[in-house]
This record gives structure tokens, C-alpha cells and sequence, in this order.
């Protein structure tokens, strides 16, 4: 018996494919067996072959329409050709008559998946999370991001861990999960970039006048974007200066582009002030405490 076939001694009750091998030669009690393989791998072969025909296409039209870029195209495929490959096998075995081989690997399959789930919760989690960061896209590669106090451009996204190169040139491993829990800062993700700077100057200096500075500055600066405006409103009254803050636009934003235009733009400010006559004040600071005179008196005393 194979596959639930009892094998037959001659070529009685063979049918079909069998009683065909048997006739081209093939014993009785190996045709049934035989045509059953054959069955099995021109139903895989046929079955993954229309799959691939048909699936795949649909698939890269979906890939095309969600606008994913290389690195998540490449994952996907994998997968789509890993479903197609099993699904296949399933339909053969079906059509081969091998059903209680394909139930035994199924209850084995199911128990095998229930046993590496607990033991891989960590690494199945991760995979999600790549699957969310595919489908949701915070964020793309050469994106600059930053999320529980790192920072970095994105080089490269998989389904597992996503790597990113901070600016001191440090190579981070990130699992996914860590990016999909928390929180996710993408300064790049949009055409444009608002950069806010404060500026103080001293209580005797002319506001209007630091105003127009800030804002003709701003006008100057080839990458600043004219709309929106740049605009400047006073924020704050603090113990030696009076705060203005400054928030300008940038278009097509990266990391460099924003610290590149940002120090340009405040050192131009900056030779301004200076120019004309407009104090930035050092800080105030008070230090805290008291002085006992008889104490003092006492020192005095002893010194003498």
C-alpha cells in the first residue's frame, strides 16, 4: 500500500495512467505508485507555473500601485513565490490521492508553526512590523529620522530590521518592532521643511529693526523658500533678552540641507547684529545662597 493504494500484482483494476505505464512495460505493482508521482509533479509543475502567470503580475501591478520602492518589492516577491510554492504542493498531493499524506504533513506543519511561534515571538513581531513598514511607509531609505533619542539616515529596509547610519557615521541594526512601537520622527517625509531659530537681543534695541534684519536675511538665502515667508514674532521676555523667533522654510529637505542652511542663515544674522550695533546679551545667572556676617567678622578677626 502507498498513499492509501493497495498495490495490484497485475494489470487488473489498474485505470487511467496506470493501466497505460503498465501496458508501456511498467509492473502492475509499481504502475499505480508511478502514476500517482507523475500526477503529483505535472500538478506542481502546472499549478506553480499558472500561479507565477497569473499571481505574480497582479501582484506587481498592486507593488506598482502602492508606489513601493526596491527594497520592498524584493521581500514581497519572496514571499509571493514562497505562498504559490506551498499552495502547489497542497493541490498536488490532492491530486495525486496522496490526501493522507498532505493531512499528516498539515497536522505536523500546524504543530511544528505552533512550537516556533512561542520560540520566535521576538523575531515574528519584528516581521510584522517590516510588513506594517512597507505597507504604511513612515519612512523611506535616505530618509533622516529619529525616534527614542537616535538619529540617523535610513540605508536599507527589510522585514526583520531596519539599518540606519547615524551623522557619526555609526551603523545601527534597528528591529522593527522599536520603530513601529514608539514614536517616529520624520523631518523629511514632505516637500517642505518649517526651521524655527530664537534670536535675543537686549531690552534697549530696536525690535523693528532686529525684525527686518531677521527677515530680509532670510530673504537673502538662495535655499530659504519665499512661500511661504519667512516670518518673525516676539516669544519671550526673559531676564536679559528679549526673544525673536524666526521660522523659515526650506524645500526638498535633508539632514545636510538643514544644518548647511540653518548655520548660514544664523551666522549671516548674526554679522548683522553686529554690524548694526544690535546686542545679543550674555545670560544672567544668580547664584543662590547666603553670607553670615558674624562669621565673616570672625575670619576677619583671625586674619588680623
Amino acid at each position: 500500500m502507498f498513499g492509501g493504494i493497495v498495490l495490484q500484482p497485475s494489470g487488473e483494476g489498474l485505470t487511467g495512467l496506470a493501466r497505460t505505464l503498465w501496458q508501456l512495460g511498467v509492473p502492475a505493482s509499481y504502475a499505480e505508485v508511478v502514476a500517482d508521482i507523475l500526477l503529483f509533479v505535472v500538478a506542481f509543475v502546472a499549478i506553480y507555473a499558472i500561479g507565477r502567470i497569473l499571481v505574480t503580475p497582479v501582484v506587481e501591478r498592486l507593488m506598482d500601485r502602492r508606489g513601493l520602492d526596491r527594497h520592498a518589492r524584493v521581500p514581497l516577491r519572496k514571499l509571493t513565490n514562497f505562498a504559490l510554492f506551498f499552495a502547489a504542493i497542497g493541490i498536488a498531493f490532492a491530486a495525486a490521492g496522496f490526501g493522507n499524506i498532505l493531512t499528516a504533513i498539515a497536522t505536523i506543519g500546524a504543530a511544528a508553526t505552533l512550537a516556533i511561534g512561542f520560540a520566535m515571538q521576538d523575531v515574528i513581531a519584528n516581521f510584522v512590523a517590516g510588513v506594517f513598514i512597507f505597507t504604511d511607509k513612515p519612512f523611506r531609505i535616505g530618509d533622516w529620522i529619529e525616534w527614542d533619542g537616535h538619529s540617523g539616515i535610513v540605508e536599507d529596509i527589510s522585514l526583520r530590521v531596519t539599518r540606519v547610519r547615524t551623522f557619526d557615521n555609526e551603523l545601527l541594526t534597528v528591529p522593527n518592532s522599536q520603530l513601529t512601537n514608539g514614536v517616529i520622527k520624520n523631518p523629511v517625509a514632505k516637500d517642505q521643511l518649517r526651521m524655527q531659530f530664537l534670536f535675543g537681543i537686549g531690552y534697549d534695541d530696536d525690535i523693528d529693526q532686529a525684525t527686518e534684519i531677521i527677515v530680509e536675511e532670510a530673504e537673502k538665502h538662495e535655499d530659504i523658500m519665499d512661500d511661504p515667508e519667512p516670518t518673525v514674532r516676539l516669544t519671550e521676555l526673559g531676564d536679559s533678552s528679549v526673544g525673536l523667533k524666526s521660522r523659515i522654510w526650506i524645500e526638498e529637505p535633508s539632514r545636510a540641507d538643514f544644518v548647511r542652511t540653518r548655520g548660514e542663515y544664523v551666522q549671516a544674522v548674526k554679522e548683522r547684529f553686529d554690524e548694526e550695533g544690535i546686542d545679543i546679551p550674555y545670560p544672567n545667572r544668580t547664584i543662590g545662597g547666603s553670607l553670615d556676617v558674624e562669621q565673616l567678622a570672625q575670619v576677619a578677626t583671625a586674619d588680623d
